[in-house]
């Protein structure tokens, strides 16, 4: 009969995700191109680069019930929750239709993205 060893094992960590590069930036205008609220347009209010997800003005809104605490009501809250990046497509500054971003190189170095549809650049809203 074997002798009963207990090994201990060595917890493996996982290895963070690498961050994703978005074609969206704060301030851009964009469309939803998939989900419930397919169509509408919307401005970028916050980007969340570790996770690929974006929150838009008035898009995927939720409800939360709030329990009362002692410094606030309770009620319903209703706020925009984040969505995925891929579900969006900025919308070309020329025509306004929503277009895929390519990145271009200038001369002097500095990357600047460009409307595939219509070539022209498009300006990051700092």
């Amino acid at each position: 009969m074997k002798p009963l060893v207990y090994k201990k094992r060595r917890r493996v960590r996982n290895q963070p995700k690498p961050r994703v590069r978005l074609h969206v930036a704060k301030g851009d205008t964009v469309q939803v191109i998939s989900g419930d609220d397919k169509g509408k347009r919307a401005l970028v209010l916050r980007v969340y680069p570790k996770t690929g997800r974006i929150t838009l003005e008035g898009v995927n809104v939720v409800k939360r019930h709030k329990k009362a605490t002692q410094t606030t009501e309770a009620g319903i809250i209703e706020f925009a929750a984040p969505i995925h990046h891929s579900k969006v497509m900025l919308v070309d500054p020329k025509s306004g239709a929503p277009t895929r971003v390519k990145r271009r190189i200038d001369k002097d170095g500095t990357v600047e993205r460009v409307s595939v549809k219509s070539g022209q650049p498009i300006p990051r809203n700092r």
